[in-house]
């Protein structure tokens, strides 16, 4: 099962290294990784995204709790949460394509963020089977590239991660 993970460490050299490194050391998987400072620039907030059973994300917790650098640990997918997920996307736009991809970027509630004689550049946001599902409608030999940040996620309502 897919867990969202959330951490709160100290912002300092060598602390993302650490994480990275206990995930590699027991030979979990980190399928996308989003760190950035907080409103308090002497801490950061890592979201990770990893699967596995309870149990080992049981152990996952543990095992970032005992990090010195890290502040505070939560599985966000043990409560009702947020995530989103920014997507560019550069396709092949000429001729009749150039009105197909307009139309699904708008379905899609995305935004044509640049445009050349041959090419748009898509921006969108959402979950992750939302984007997932706009690479699908599109017809696979028009993308040229595809630049994904990552799950980033929030708890909803009170649920706040702070010290």
């Amino acid at each position: 099962m897919k867990h969202i993970i959330s951490v709160l460490l100290e912002n300092e050299p060598g602390a993302l290294s650490r994480v990275v490194g206990l995930f590699s050391a027991r030979g979990y998987n980190i399928e996308t990784l989003t760190v950035a400072p907080t409103e308090d620039p002497s801490l950061s907030r890592m979201t990770i995204v990893t699967i596995g059973s309870d149990e080992v994300i049981e152990q996952i917790t543990k095992h970032l709790n005992r990090l010195i650098e890290v502040v505070k640990v939560v599985d966000l997918t043990e409560g009702a949460h947020v995530e989103r997920e920014l997507m560019l996307i550069k396709v092949r736009a000429v001729g009749k394509e150039r009105d197909e991809m307009k139309r699904m970027a708008d379905i899609f509630r995305g935004s044509i963020i640049d445009v050349t004689e041959r090419t748009y550049t898509v921006e969108l946001t959402g979950d992750t089977n939302k984007l997932d599902a706009f690479i699908q409608a599109v017809d696979a030999t028009a993308i040229l590239e595809t630049v994904r940040t990552g799950c980033s996620g929030i708890g909803r309502g009170e649920r706040v991660l702070k010290v």
